[in-house]
């Protein structure tokens, strides 16, 4: 990736694309201006060959400069030409029989020693006349035009290129600008935003947890809608700082200060162990298979850990009662590639939406056009901000399969790791309190 902070690149596509659109219409109409002209010269020519062919034919004498044309006559035993000695090959004799035997005139065209030569045989009274124009002067016209405008084209592409990189630079400025201020507000925000939220989510699971220890059921369900709500705004608040962060890194985040040796096994351990009691409130069965002495992966070890949770949350989510949810972790490629692979036994997915769910705020096809919201589009930018890609399968009434895949590093994975994402919630509650 290109070195520079996002609106640079920004400015520096747009400017390479404008100027790049620009010399593309340069170009463009120089090209029909010259297929124009060409067409003009071409008719033009066309229009003296038949002149003097048809000139040669009636009056039986040469009207071009003697090297272009010859003459030919057939009395039935003689054929004369003219004073230049004619080219190899003519004239045609067959042509001259045939217009003796049936009156009528014929045109053809004969490519030899690096020209064409335009020849027509007809009958003029008694005798059968065959005229033979010579048109290397027309066609090296038309050579010295192409190239003309050959170059001109190139000429103008490049200084229409030049001049649409200085404008594109000058015009798209102001919309880095605007992008720069629009990432750092949402950053600014969502930053200012995280310990309000967290505060009143810790607050409304206090309340809870009173309105249940007072046998008071309705308040205790409105609470905990309350809860859930909080908790899913604090989850969009964190979305939207990470795709601000994301947006503002520069280069890869396997080249960031920040980033480690990442051990995706054990990633995956952790995501199971913290969804383990929402699995079992919801009856759903989890399973996990990590391969033994799997590679590790470069990156920011918080962006992949949030990558492997939310795919889990996801496939909790949709998968009802009863369910199973399988996460394999393992290495593929000759341990060139981690691969994570989580399948569910929910609903499935629509085969329209394998692609489109990753985009921001999507809607289903489904009868209920479920949005998916901004959780996969993130982790679409964070697997491809490390070198990976990420894609989900399935079919309506089958499940879902989502394959995250992560270039491997020989790089030794760290000992000691970060808490679980269920351990560091409850230290940001405490402290919210």
């Amino acid at each position: 990736m290109s070195a520079g902070t996002p609106e640079e690149r920004v400015v520096r596509r747009a400017r390479l694309r404008i100027g790049s659109l620009v010399g593309l219409v340069i170009a463009a109409l120089l090209g029909l201006a010259g297929a124009i002209s060409y067409g003009i010269l071409l008719h033009s020519q066309e229009q003296q060959i038949d002149g003097e062919l048809a000139w040669g034919v009636t009056h039986g004498t040469i009207a071009g400069p003697p090297a272009c044309s010859w003459i030919f006559t057939y009395d039935g035993s003689t054929v004369d030409t003219g004073v230049a000695p004619p080219p190899p090959g003519f004239p045609l004799h067959d042509d001259l029989v045939e217009v003796a035997a049936t009156g009528t005139t014929q045109d053809a065209r004969i490519a030899r020693d690096g020209t064409v030569y335009h020849v027509r045989t007809a009958r003029q009274g008694d005798e059968v006349v065959q005229a033979v124009f010579d048109a290397r002067f027309q066609l090296a016209d038309r050579r010295h035009l192409l190239i003309a405008f050959g170059v001109a084209a190139g000429a103008g592409a490049l200084a229409a290129v030049v001049g649409g990189v200085v404008v594109g630079r000058r015009a798209v400025a102001p919309l880095a600008e605007a992008l720069h201020r629009q990432r750092r507000f949402v950053a600014d925000a969502s930053h200012e935003l995280r310990t309000p939220i967290a505060q009143v989510h810790a607050r409304a699971q206090l309340l809870a947890r009173r309105a249940r220890a007072a046998d008071d059921d309705a308040q205790a369900r409105d609470l905990d809608r309350l809860v859930s709500t909080t908790r899913r705004l604090g989850e969009i608040v964190d979305e939207l700082l990470l795709s601000a962060r994301l947006a503002a890194a520069q280069g890869t985040a396997a080249t960031r200060p920040d980033s480690t040796a990442v051990d995706i096994a054990a990633l995956v351990e952790d995501a199971v162990a913290a969804d383990t009691a929402r699995a079992a409130v919801r009856r759903v069965t989890v399973t996990s298979v990590t391969a033994p002495g799997l590679p590790a992966v470069v990156g920011v070890e918080s962006a992949l850990r949030r990558v492997v949770a939310e795919l889990l949350s996801n496939a909790l989510s949709h998968t009802p009662p009863g369910g199973h949810i399988g996460v394999a972790a393992r290495a593929t490629e000759q341990d060139r590639v981690v691969e994570v692979v989580v399948t569910d036994t929910g609903p499935g997915l629509d085969p329209g939406d394998g692609e489109r769910i990753f985009d921001r705020f999507h809607r289903g096809t489904g009868a209920d056009e479920r949005r998916f919201g901004l959780g996969l589009a993130l982790l679409r930018e964070v697997v491809t901000s490390h070198g990976g890609t990420i894609r989900a399968g399935g079919a309506p009434g089958q499940g879902a399969t989502f394959v995250l895949r992560l270039p491997a590093t020989t790089a030794a994975v760290p000992g000691p790791r970060g808490l679980p994402s269920a351990a560091r919630d409850e230290q940001e509650v405490g402290a919210a309190l």
